[in-house]
């Protein structure tokens, strides 16, 4: 076993640039496994940590199954429970502060406790002034270190939001501790927080805690048989809905890094081939002297190995800082829209496992049938000179299994069923990788002609080179394929996401005036006002229109949550409307008003398989209602997350919420806007969590977070096109040393070291042209599979061809094949021709 991981490890070093760009390959695919799968659970905690307040050191806490606020009784429920010491009847908001100073929060979880029970439940030590006594109003407790970050001492006050617009708070004591980074609380008297949210005499959560000596599992199965299905105990639920949307993100990150994956694979498959070839005597003389084929195949397996776990150990580094450097560019992007702080990057065992495994498996994987192959070799075939490959070979088992695959592709492509189509996409992909050696030759004899116009003398030649080596030039085709492919199926969606969500603002948000919460989720830590802000836009003189939308959260009977969004159909068509897939505006908002009706968006449908007309179930607090859905339509700031609409009079009287969340308003005709927009800023002043924009700069703003976050995807795209120019150098640096004796033929002849050069780079461009051919198919064929995908889950996004990302692919195919021919075409222009002709 030494032996052989010497001999490896010998080897990996005599040939160190073949070696490095194989070992790059590898890290390249484990740079993306890890680096990306690292992004999304950084951005999954952050939601979670933003939805969820902290449940505090105690045993037990109980919260309305779809979030809802719900009657205190509930509180004497629990605190009739055998085992139940104390507790605390609670209301908790998450409320969106006023950027004070750098390093302030911006958010605060707003936490009414009631002052003569809460200390029996929780830790509300004070370290300085006092703590809450009943009979206060508006004061708070938080720790020295908020207070600090938000400037204040005790005495002075704080103005958070509220359903009448602001009202301030006063901080009257310290808390001790420094409270949980990213949560941080204000403690307010529990009746001051029920008037601050306008929730009447309701509560959201109760914590408790145990007699000592109970079993908490046994006390929490009793609590929850006594509430039944509609509370959750032990742990508060967060908007699956919003988690469940970064699911899609998360399956996109995990397919481009298999692609990467797969593209190193095919590299080290190329390049270990291309080593059984040039060590064929090698090979012979260890088999002469004694060697056992176990001992020839264990050599490639560990030399395989000693690379996959090098490459992976770079790649885990390489995708750490990259995962860093996405989420240092998104940061400001999240905060701006939804007000969320995102931490560093999470990197669960799984994803190390993943990464792991796939990195090192892959590698050895891709080299085990070279491997086999070298094993077979017998000294006397070893010792004999290799004959070289041939492009008349019959087609083998491979590409009739290829040409099966491609009709069953076609068939799926001209389906318009969903699944078929992304199966096809798939089986394209893999067809063209067992074809692309039969291709090549036909290919290269093709575009020999137009390859003769650039390089008149030396393009017959690099053709010629191709149909001697289909093998090895298909497996480099397959790669550039897979790269670029990646790169036109990324563009589409992107381009294609773009439109569709631009369209959905266009249609959904084209109010004049739009007063909106500062963070775009409404659902995400925003405050409502009173019916007071939207009388006041409408008295403003020269507002011709106004709506607003309220929300709520629920559940659906049988799980799954949902938010439910209240509009005025009296209103609401007049500055605004749906993005529809089954129904119309006319149809679906006439029905709003007759009773217990929902308009259904494509995600809430896709889930439950919604059609017009079909009856859905709400848990609401008032008890299970049921609704038929109107039509199923979108609009921009609720497109991803699974959401119905319903009237005002539903929302009141099911829901009990009556607040606004959002005020659109269209200006009358011939009002002079700036007369409009500074009678509007003075209403939107006296409520500090709400915005008032101009629709055109709202949308301006929209478009430049989309702008923003394309930053990550600009360095995506580049992640994906290394592999190929890999690819290219590692074929066409092993071309080189495969013909190092033919080279040295042509310059004994009399070609020149220049027109070396030109054969090796035109042989390069050829393969890069027709890798990109077929990536650029490939690419239109899987983006338009991932864009119905989308559909399936909700998102109607209408298919953008992608011109920009055939552009792309066009230039960095063209390009790679130019840049991976210089260093090999250098090399074989300095062989000195004694040297090359000995060459064997």
């Amino acid at each position: 076993m030494r032996l052989t991981l010497t001999l490896a490890w010998r080897y990996l070093f005599g040939r160190g640039a073949r070696s490095l760009l194989t070992t790059l390959a590898v890290s390249l695919g484990v740079m993306l496994t890890f680096g990306l799968n690292g992004i999304s659970p950084a951005m999954e905690a952050a939601f979670t940590r933003n939805l969820l307040s902290s449940a505090g050191a105690v045993d037990l806490t109980v919260a309305d199954a779809s979030g809802q606020p719900f009657a205190v009784d509930v509180a004497d429920r629990v605190a009739r429970t055998p085992g139940v010491a104390a507790v605390s009847p609670e209301l908790q908001r998450t409320v969106i502060l006023s950027d004070r100073a750098v390093g302030s929060p911006g958010q605060l979880t707003v936490v009414g406790v009631d002052p003569a029970l809460a200390p029996q439940v929780r830790d509300l030590t004070v370290d300085a002034g006092r703590g809450l006594a009943p009979g206060d109003r508006a004061v708070m407790l938080v720790t020295a270190d908020l207070a600090g970050r938000l400037d204040l001492t005790i005495g002075d006050t704080l103005a958070v939001p509220s359903a009448t617009g602001s009202t301030k708070l006063r901080l009257i004591g310290l808390l001790a501790g420094s409270g949980v980074p990213g949560q941080d609380q204000a403690f307010i008297p529990l009746a001051q927080a029920q008037q601050l949210f306008s929730l009447g005499g309701r509560i959201t959560t109760v914590q408790a805690r145990a007699d000592d000596g109970a079993d908490r599992g046994s006390l929490e199965r009793t609590v929850q048989d006594d509430l039944g299905s509609s509370f959750t105990v032990g742990g508060l639920s967060s908007n699956a809905s919003l988690l469940a949307s970064l699911q899609v993100s998360k399956m996109a990150f995990l397919m481009f890094s298999l692609f990467a994956l797969a593209t190193a694979g095919f590299i080290i498959l190329n390049s270990f081939r291309t080593v059984v070839a040039q060590r064929r005597r090698d090979i012979g003389m260890l088999r002469a002297i004694g060697a056992r084929r176990r001992t020839i195949l264990g050599l490639f397996l560990a030399e395989s190995l000693l690379q996959g776990v090098v490459g992976t150990g770079l790649g885990l580094l390489l995708g750490w800082g990259m995962a860093v450097g996405a989420l240092a560019v998104v940061e400001s992007t999240v905060y701006q829209a939804m007000h969320m702080q995102v931490d560093g990057p999470v990197f669960t065992p799984q994803t190390w496992g993943a990464a792991i495994v796939l990195g090192v498996g892959v590698t050895v994987a891709a080299a085990l049938i070279p491997a086999r192959s070298a094993a077979r070799v017998s000294p006397l075939e070893a010792i004999r000179p290799p004959a070289a490959e041939v492009s008349g070979r019959r087609s083998g088992v491979s590409t009739w299994v290829g040409l099966g695959m491609l009709l069953a592709a076609t068939f799926g492509l001209f389906s318009r069923n969903t699944g078929l189509v992304c199966v096809g996409a798939v089986l394209f992909l893999v067809a063209i990788a067992l074809l692309a050696s039969a291709v090549v030759a036909p290919a290269g004899r093709w575009l020999a002609p137009l390859l003769a116009l650039r390089y008149p003398r030396e393009g017959p030649i690099a053709a010629g080179n191709l149909q001697r080596s289909p093998g090895r030039s298909g497996v480099t085709v397959t790669v550039v394929m897979l790269g670029l492919s990646a790169i036109v199926a990324l563009v589409t969606v992107v381009d294609s996401n773009t439109n569709g969500f631009m369209g959905y603002l266009d249609r959904s948000m084209s109010a004049d005036y739009l007063i909106i919460p500062q963070s775009i989720v409404l659902g995400q830590g925003n405050v409502a006002a009173g019916p007071e802000l939207a009388r006041r836009v409408a008295d403003v003189p020269g507002v011709a229109a106004v709506t607003t939308l309220r929300l709520s959260q629920v559940r659906t009977h049988g799980g799954g949550d949902v938010q439910v969004i209240g509009i005025d159909p009296s209103s609401y068509l007049k500055v605004g409307d749906f993005d529809w897939s089954a129904g119309s505006s006319d149809q679906a908002i006439s029905q709003l008003r007759s009773g217990r009706w929902v308009i259904a968006n494509g995600v809430y449908a896709a889930a439950h398989q919604l059609v017009p007309g079909q009856q859905v179930a709400l848990e609401t607090p008032n008890g299970v209602r049921s609704y038929l859905v109107a039509g199923i339509g979108n609009d921009y700031l609720n497109a991803e997350l699974s959401t119905v609409y319903t009237s005002h009079a539903n929302l009141a009287r099911d829901f009990n919420t009556t607040a606004d969340l959002m005020v659109m308003a269209n200006q009358e005709a011939g009002a002079d806007p700036a007369q409009v927009e500074a009678a509007l800023q003075r209403v939107t002043d006296a409520y500090p969590a709400f915005k008032l924009y101009q629709s055109a700069a709202w949308k301006a703003e929209q478009l430049q977070l989309y702008d923003s976050s394309m930053i990550v995807f600009d360095a995506l795209i580049a992640a994906l096109a290394l592999p190929s120019l890999l690819a290219l150098i590692n074929t066409m640096a092993i071309s080189v040393l495969a013909r190092t004796r033919e080279i040295g033929m042509l310059r004994a002849v009399g070609a020149t070291r220049r027109q070396i050069r030109r054969v090796i780079t035109a042989e390069s461009v050829l393969l890069a042209v027709i890798g990109t051919v077929l990536g650029v198919v490939a690419g239109l064929w899987l983006g338009f599979a991932m864009v119905l995908a989308m559909r399936a889950v909700g998102w109607q996004m209408p298919f953008s061809f992608p011109w920009a990302g055939i552009a792309v692919a066009v230039v960095v195919g063209l390009v790679f094949g130019v840049m991976a021919a210089r260093g090999p075409a250098r090399s074989a222009s300095r062989l000195q021709v004694v040297v090359a002709l000995h060459q064997e």
